[in-house]
């Protein structure tokens, strides 16, 4: 379980241009990861 102030783990997602996005990518940047129950989602 993370706690706040904790680094995030390494991981990768699909993109919507068809390939991998990776925290890796992002790396010396300022990200902002917002996480939401897929119940909450539309469709």
């Amino acid at each position: 379980m993370l706690k706040v102030g904790d680094h995030a783990p390494a991981f990768s997602l699909p993109s919507d241009s068809g390939g991998k996005t990776s925290l890796e990518d992002f790396k010396g940047k300022t990200l902002v990861l917002y996480f939401f129950p897929k119940a909450d989602t539309p469709g």
